[in-house]
């Protein structure tokens, strides 16, 4: 695989790393309030669906991890597989939830989708 797309696939398990933190820990805290533009009253009452949502945003972090460490057809089939994941979560939640998830969690999946299949 290419340089390219396995620095990518290394920087959106970071950035999935990062939703499971704001989701799992920080939900109900200022920051995590302020990320998501929640009440402190809303954060209280979702926190259990929050903290659920970032287990699997923790879980696509391990999944594009593990692609890392692989080779081979192998690899690309993980890597695509949880690439495509990404995508699709990314591009529903920009349809449902806000337009935002489209650019920081879509594109970065595409970008890194359309890499590794031309690498």
């Amino acid at each position: 695989m290419s340089l390219a797309a396995n620095l990518v696939i290394g920087l959106i398990a970071l950035l999935h790393v990062w939703f499971l933190i704001l989701e799992m820990f920080l939900w109900t805290r200022p920051q995590g309030r302020r990320t998501f533009g929640t009440t402190a009253e809303f954060a209280q009452q979702s926190r259990t669906l929050a903290a659920n949502q970032g287990l699997y945003n923790g879980f696509l972090a391990a999944g594009l991890a593990w692609s890392l460490l692989l080779s081979g057809a192998e690899a690309l089939h993980v890597k695509c597989f949880f690439l495509a994941c990404v995508l699709l979560a990314g591009i529903y939640g920009g349809l449902t939830a806000a337009r935002r998830i489209l650019w920081f969690q879509a594109l970065p999946a595409a970008v890194g989708l359309a890499l590794v299949l031309l690498g």
